[in-house]
């Protein structure tokens, strides 16, 4: 229990990291990952709800893909929030890591059971799209990722 309450909740938190080093390098690489997925979203709007996110081009009058693209954005900036504070862990308080890596598994878990519910939903039954969109597709797959590479962070370095 101890070494689960160091590593996940460490006080103090410092720029120590105490856990596997190959967790350590995957949460770099996936931040860096993801940092990129939220400018494309912040920035690319429109490249990120049609080529990525396979919504349709809606037409209307007013033309309502303006809101859409601001929503776009907006979910872009509140990734680019998170991913910064990742960032901000990296280089300052590497001792935090495995708590970072329990809120990407809570954000990637949760749309295995989220979609699910929204079964029904003109989104997700296609109406509004023309596939899935990549975040639907590798959630399982992040999922386990997130899971081991988490274990991998909490487990501790022998001390010689």
């Amino acid at each position: 229990m101890k070494m689960f309450n160091f590593n996940l909740l460490p006080s103090p938190a410092d720029n120590e990291y105490r856990g596997n080093k190959a967790s350590f390098w995957f949460f770099i690489a996936f931040v860096c990952l993801m940092t990129w997925r939220s400018i494309i979203h912040m920035f690319f709007e429109e490249y990120g709800a049609h080529s990525i996110a396979n919504i349709i081009v809606l037409t209307g009058d007013p033309d309502p893909m303006p809101l859409l693209y601001m929503f776009f954005s907006l979910w872009g900036f509140a990734q680019l929030i998170f991913c910064g504070l990742c960032w901000i862990v990296i280089f300052r308080y590497k001792s935090l890591i495995s708590l970072m890596y329990v809120f990407w598994l809570i954000e990637w878990s949760g749309r295995l059971f989220l979609y699910p519910l929204i079964e029904r939903n003109p989104i997700a039954t296609g109406i509004y799209t023309t596939g899935n969109t990549p975040g639907v597709e590798g959630a399982p797959y992040v999922t386990i990722l997130m899971l081991i590479f988490l274990m991998l962070s909490l487990k501790q370095k022998n001390k010689k």
